[in-house]
């Protein structure tokens, strides 16, 4: 079983994804500290280390309701990754989650209960 401060799942509670992944990591016994963006918030430190992971294209989630609730126009610009970064330190929600990431820098984003298999038995 993983040490209680090896994973961390970020995310918002009220998300479905997120609800799914976080009872997933229950069920099998997966010790996980959540971090919620609009509790625990979301610094530029934070956010660009969840970049670095990942990558500012895959965390920005344009398939969302707060994607859609932009402004035509902040959509438009968001073609860059300091575009992209500014708007997802000020609309948190529009980040795709979860974001799952093990103390060894091994990052996994989004959830099917597979990938999660195999991730948490590479992370062991």
């Amino acid at each position: 079983m993983a040490e209680t401060s090896s994973l961390t799942i970020f995310g918002i509670k009220n998300c479905d994804t997120v609800k799914k992944a976080r009872r997933w990591l229950e069920e099998n016994g997966i010790e996980a500290r959540f971090h919620d963006y609009r509790v625990d918030g979301l610094d530029g430190e934070l956010l660009q280390k969840l970049i670095d992971k990942q990558g500012w294209e895959a965390l920005l989630n344009t398939r969302g309701t707060t994607w859609r609730k932009l402004d035509e126009s902040l959509r438009a610009a968001c073609n860059n990754a300091d575009a992209a970064k500014a708007i997802m330190l000020e609309h948190p929600a529009v980040i795709k989650r979860p974001f799952l990431l093990a103390a060894s820098g091994q990052s996994l984003l989004g959830f099917k209960s597979e990938s999660y298999a195999q991730f948490v038995a590479e992370v062991k």
